[in-house]
């Protein structure tokens, strides 16, 4: 398995530039506590947003990223209220691998997760990192134009 450290998908010519197209199913945490999603454990704090995706997959976003990265898919909801909301497209960056990898979820350290081959490496920003298993990415994901 490939330990990753350090990486900007901003200079890798194998990265490509990819949008989500999802409506997820959110809670809020009311405690602090653990998520274990594919790629590995998710810590989160109260407030912080737990997200189940169209492919069924869980996950974990802070509430500050959630609060800026997605909106009510439905009029009726107020922002901040459980229910079902769609990501702001957004670009990322992308890269398939080819082995078993595994790198943390931040720059600083933090949450491991873990792929195996033909999953994805996704980078939201420099230093904030994800990982996506193949079939999730050929469902939700798109090359940006």
């Amino acid at each position: 398995m490939i330990e990753l450290k350090n990486i900007d998908l901003l200079t890798d010519p194998a990265a490509q530039r990819v949008v989500k197209d999802e409506t997820v199913a959110v809670q809020f945490a009311a405690d602090d506590g653990e998520l274990m999603s594919l790629e590995g454990p998710n810590r989160y704090t109260r407030g912080d947003a737990l997200i189940t995706g169209s492919t069924g997959d869980r996950w974990v976003v802070s509430r500050e990223r959630f609060d800026a990265k997605y909106l009510p898919a439905d009029t009726a909801l107020t922002h901040g209220e459980p229910g079902a909301y769609r990501n702001r497209p957004a670009v990322v960056l992308a890269k398939r691998m080819d082995e078993a990898f595994s790198l943390a979820r931040s720059a600083q350290g933090g949450d491991v997760l873990r792929g195996t081959a033909g999953d994805w490496i996704m980078q939201y920003a420099p230093g904030d990192y994800g990982v996506v298993q193949a079939a999730r990415f050929a469902k939700v994901y798109r090359l940006a134009d």
